[in-house]
């Protein structure tokens, strides 16, 4: 079990305020529509930015920079409680359908994202970029 100091549990509270402040500000921005188009994209960006971190060389060198932008900045601007509470509220409002597709959708987007986001970081091997 790894034993975290208070210094990184300030740097995650940090991280995760100003990912927090992100997410409602393009929540602020964003019109209001049946399907929650901000949300799906925030998470679907945070997916493939959490799919890149690892590759970053100041995440690799610094176990700081990492629960920074991980678990707080990411963690602040991603959502899992917003997506459950809209599927929920467009199945209660008779959008059965459109809730099934935005759950599955996010899910599915989510993970592609990620997947994409660790493939395009990841560095090449020489006998792959010569091919």
């Amino acid at each position: 079990m790894t034993t975290r100091r208070s210094s990184d549990l300030a740097l995650v509270a940090a991280g995760g305020g100003a990912g927090a402040l992100l997410r409602l500000a393009v929540d602020t921005v964003a019109p209001d529509t049946l399907v929650p188009w901000p949300t799906l994209a925030i998470n679907v960006v945070g997916a493939f930015v959490l799919g890149v971190l690892p590759a970053l060389a100041v995440v690799r060198r610094s176990p700081r920079v990492a629960v920074t932008l991980g678990p707080g900045f990411l963690g602040g601007f991603t959502t899992v409680s917003a997506w459950a509470g809209q599927v929920r509220e467009l199945a209660a409002s008779g959008h059965v359908a459109t809730a099934g597709a935005y759950l599955a959708g996010t899910l599915a987007a989510g993970l592609l994202a990620a997947a994409l986001g660790r493939r395009l970081a990841r560095p090449r091997e020489p006998e792959e970029v010569l091919r």
